[in-house]
């Protein structure tokens, strides 16, 4: 049953009451769902099913019509009919309407509108619950209440209208309150009242309260109810309960009456003393507005205004008033108080303005097109004032000299709201004035009257028959690469001597998609913006075409021409064409002989590619031309000094800031033949004994020497240049290694000077030359004989053979010791001197040869040697050291016309020094004839 009634409530009853001055009545119940149909204008006005426009004007947000068919319908926003303004205030059981108004344009004969009032009747719906004031109620009864006496229950209260609204209580009660209460519901203007029933004696000694349940139901279906505790006190007797004077009162207050003005008293009588005669008043149970608009002075009981008071929020306020007394069990009494709250002209009229038809509104502004007829409806005007009477007629006039006029719209006969078409009155023209300020002035009939004013600004619509002109029409202009994304280019615009929309340009850009990736256009402004950062070095002008489209029908367009040169900026390092650069350079080379050439480059343009070169850090041995990008050494380079530099070459743009890179260089020096070899081992003046026993390949001796250069310079060759006829000897060309060719025989014995040249393999070739001698004897039976024969050697010419004639040597020996005895001491003594002599100018020469800063002694004998304490390995580079002076020009001459052979670079070392090589115990005549 209740699934059958809630369908029923769905249910829309539209009912067209007839035409009553002109209006419409349609019937709804609240609550109905989205897009419920009210009603339908076409159908009840008996219009064509097409051609006509339909525009709600007043009834938003509850209502919506179908602009092609009149159709009305509720919206999302759903009608309650207890939250509805003009229904909250509204008595009990009378209707609640919603108005609103509808303007019909006929399209076809293009006429001004025509607008349609009506009201719609919202049927309550039992959707709200009865409520009491709290959940727990309590009554006080005395202990001596004759059975039969009545107490007033707090009433429950409905929202919903009286139909739905509270239709019954039933009291609930436990077995022993059962026998002593009951409950009688009484109807009072419409309302149901509920009253406590005594209906036993009751004795406060024995128990002071009974809790009962007190239940308000209803009148819908399905019905809603609601409970509460009842709370019965038994309090000690009070007899008499006071009494109004009057059962209801009514008075009436002008609105706006201050705080505290006095509206009426009420006054009640209580026939007992003392504190059960004393009568306190209280407003029973009241409601919003009472308590918020009204209080009781509770001794008294004169009513005063406690809030602002408007006739047009709340016309009328009812309400009960309680006076109970002060005894100990007190008595009450109630009486019902209705104030009607009178109007005052405090309200000016109000002038409301809205779009009608097909002109458009848009913040006060309506817009008609020139080419409109005369009488066309630019507004609807609304005219009302909320207070009542003659406070509320109003006048309405166009002020001023403008070409509108008021015409009455619909058929309203309502003093206080009325309605007007503002229309032409003659042909407007756009090109004359292109706007006007319409004001509307509305005045009441009260006194003093009131009055009030609003304007609507109407503009002249003008008609689409100019195109969009660029001025110029070629845009040209510098923009800088490197740009941040989104970057303002240029603006172009143009202009159209239309308005409105016909004049609102649309801009694009007309360009493949290559351009239109690089650039886009504002569409409203003509701001010409780069998408991306543009790189000159990749670009440098670009040209497309943009276009100016109005927004008019039909379109019009211009066009122009932008043309965008992209200027440098100094966004490229100067860069080398290589990571680094690596040279060689010969040493010797005179200071400014180009060592390398290095290239940078700078993708910018302009100062922003101009590179100044520099050498970092600046030692003052390099200089780089800035023109070329060649390296120039300022001094001339010995490898055996340095045999490589490194350095920094810095190249910055002449750009703002200026940007600089870095490159590494290596300069290499390459080795020049400018050294001889050095012979370091064995000195000139020195022998190595041989024994005749020696078997070939072995060991006599071996040759070091050391070459300041590198690589081939420094790559030694040695070989036996002269003194070995009996080619005994052989020597390695790569070692310096003397090993025994041959077996030897009696005749070799003796001393053998080797002449050794060592040469480098460097172009020009440069070479040294070493005297090696080997004593070839079983032993040395006298070093005196030796060291001269040595010392003889010294002073021998190098083309001359010193080949050991054992038989020479050995008689000259025995004819020593033959004449020995016959020269006696004499020879002994010029033999001592001899030698004493020889060394004396030995180291004599030595010492002038050696010491720094004098020219050595040139010599044909014997070659230059090394200092004797040289030290090195064959063939490799040792330490640096100040190398004795080649032989001269003229000695080398006199050599190579003696000699087969070229003996250039001779060491001149006429020191004797002996390695002795004998066991001590040897006889040595020498140290004998010395000691």
């Amino acid at each position: 049953m209740e699934q059958i009634f809630q369908a029923v409530l769905f249910w829309v009853a539209v009912l067209h009451c007839g035409s009553v001055e002109g209006s419409i009545l349609y019937r709804v119940q609240e609550e109905q769902p989205p897009n419920t149909l009210i009603g339908s204008l076409a159908a009840d006005q008996g219009l064509p099913d097409s051609g006509h426009l339909y525009k709600l004007e007043v009834g938003a947000p509850y209502l919506r019509v179908d602009g092609k068919t009149g159709e009305i319908f509720t919206t999302e926003i759903p009608i309650d009919r207890e939250t509805l303004r003009d229904c909250r205030s509204m008595a009990k059981g009378k209707p609640c309407y919603l108005e609103f108004e509808v303007s019909v344009t006929d399209l076809i004969q293009n006429q001004s509108p025509r607008l349609i009032e009506g009201r719609i009747e919202v049927q309550d719906i039992n959707d709200n619950t009865p409520q009491f004031p709290t959940s727990v109620l309590t009554i006080s009864v005395p202990e001596n209440t004759i059975m039969g006496a009545l107490f007033s229950i707090p009433l429950a209260t409905d929202r919903d209208s009286e139909r739905n609204g509270v239709a019954d209580y039933a009291l609930t009660a436990g077995p022993d309150a059962a026998t002593l209460f009951g409950l009688q519901v009484a109807n009072d203007r419409g309302g149901k009242l509920p009253q406590l029933i005594v209906l036993g004696n009751l004795d406060r000694e024995l128990k002071d309260s009974y809790d009962l349940t007190i239940k308000a139901v209803d009148g819908g279906n399905p019905q809603r109810y609601s409970s509460a505790l009842l709370r019965v006190v038994v309090t000690d007797a009070n007899d008499n309960a006071p009494k109004f004077e009057k059962s209801t009162y009514e008075a009436e207050v002008s609105e706006n009456s201050p705080e505290g003005h006095s509206i009426l008293q009420v006054k009640a009588n209580d026939s007992d003393m003392g504190p059960n005669g004393e009568i306190e008043y209280t407003l029973h149970q009241a409601v919003d507005p009472v308590p918020r608009l009204l209080q009781i002075d509770r001794p008294t009981g004169i009513i005063y205004v406690k809030g602002p008071l408007d006739r047009e929020e709340i016309n009328s306020l009812s309400f009960y008033v309680v006076a109970r007394d002060k005894g100990p069990q007190p008595k009450s009494s109630k009486t019902f108080v209705t104030i009607e709250v009178t109007d005052q002209n405090d309200n000016a009229p109000a002038v409301e303005i809205r779009g009608i038809g097909l002109v458009t509104h848009s913040e006060g502004v309506a817009n008609i097109s020139e080419d409109m007829p005369v009488g066309t409806a630019v507004a609807l005007v609304q005219v009302s004032d909320k207070d009542e009477g003659e406070n509320a007629v109003v006048t309405c006039v166009v002020a001023g000299d403008v070409p509108f006029q008021l015409r009455p719209a619909g058929d309203s006969t309502t003093d206080n709201k009325r309605k007007y078409f503002l229309q032409t009155t003659t042909p407007l023209d756009f090109e004359r004035v292109r706007d006007y300020r319409v004001e509307i002035v509305a005045v009441d009939s009260g006194n003093p009257a009131l009055s009030s004013t609003n304007s609507l600004k109407v503009q002249v619509t003008d008609v689409n028959d100019n195109s969009p002109i660029f001025s110029p029409t070629l845009f040209e202009v510098d923009f800088a690469e490197e740009n941040q994304p989104g970057e303002k280019v240029l603006d172009v615009t143009a202009s159209d001597a239309d308005s409105g929309t016909n004049a609102e340009l649309f801009y694009n850009i007309v360009a493949d998609s290559f351009i239109k990736g690089l650039f886009e256009i504002d569409p409203n402004t003509g701001e010409v913006r780069a998408r991306t950062p543009l790189d000159r070095e990749h670009k440098e002008r670009y040209e497309f075409r943009v276009t100016a489209a109005d927004k008019g029908s039909p379109v019009h367009k211009g066009t122009a021409t932008v043309v965008v040169k992209v200027h440098d900026r100094n966004d490229n390092d100067p860069k080398f064409m290589l990571s680094g650069y690596s040279f060689s350079v010969l040493e010797n080379m005179p200071p400014l002989s180009p060592v390398g050439m290095v290239t940078v480059q700078d993708m910018d343009k302009g100062e922003n590619a101009r590179v100044h070169l520099s050498v970092e850090p600046d030692s003052g041995k390099f200089v780089v031309q800035n023109g070329t990008g060649t390296i120039l050494s300022s001094i001339s380079f010995d490898r055996e000094k340095e045999s490589s530099y490194t350095f920094r070459l810095k190249a910055v743009d002449a750009g703002e800031p200026p940007r600089s890179s870095y490159v590494g260089v290596t300069i290499n020096v390459l080795d020049e033949n400018d050294n001889d070899p050095v012979i370091t081992k064995p000195s000139n003046s020195s022998f190595r004994r041989l024994s005749p026993l020696a078997s070939p390949d072995s060991h006599v001796e071996i040759v070091e020497a050391e070459d300041l250069d590198s690589g081939p310079n420094a790559e030694l060759v040695f070989n036996i240049a002269g003194g070995n006829p009996y080619q005994l000897f052989r020597i390695s060309p790569s070692s310096g290694e003397i090993t025994l060719a041959k077996e030897m025989t009696r005749k070799h014995s003796g001393l053998h000077r080797l002449v050794v040249r060592v040469s480098d393999r460097g172009k020009p070739q440069r070479h040294a030359t070493a005297l090696v001698h080997i004593y070839v004897n079983e032993t040395i039976s006298n070093v005196s004989l030796v060291e001269g024969l040595v010392g003889h050697s010294l002073y021998t010419p190098l083309d001359r053979d010193i080949a050991g004639d054992p038989d020479s040597g050995f008689a000259a020996h025995r004819s020593n010791i033959l004449f020995g005895s016959l020269a006696g001491v004499a020879g002994v003594v010029m033999l001592i001197l001899v030698v004493v002599f020889i060394r004396h100018r030995i180291q004599r020469e030595t010492k002038s040869g050696y010491q720094a800063g004098k020219k050595e002694t040139k010599d044909l004998y014997a070659p230059k040697q090394a200092p004797k304490n040289a030290k090195g390995k064959r063939g490799r580079k040792g330490k640096p050291q100040k190398c004795p002076k080649p032989l001269g020009e003229d000695e080398e001459v006199s050599l190579q016309k003696s000699l087969k052979f070229n003996l250039d670079g001779v060491n001149d070392s006429p020191r004797i020094h002996l390695p002795l090589t004998y066991s001590p115990g040897s006889p040595d005549i020498g140290r004998h004839y010395r000691s």
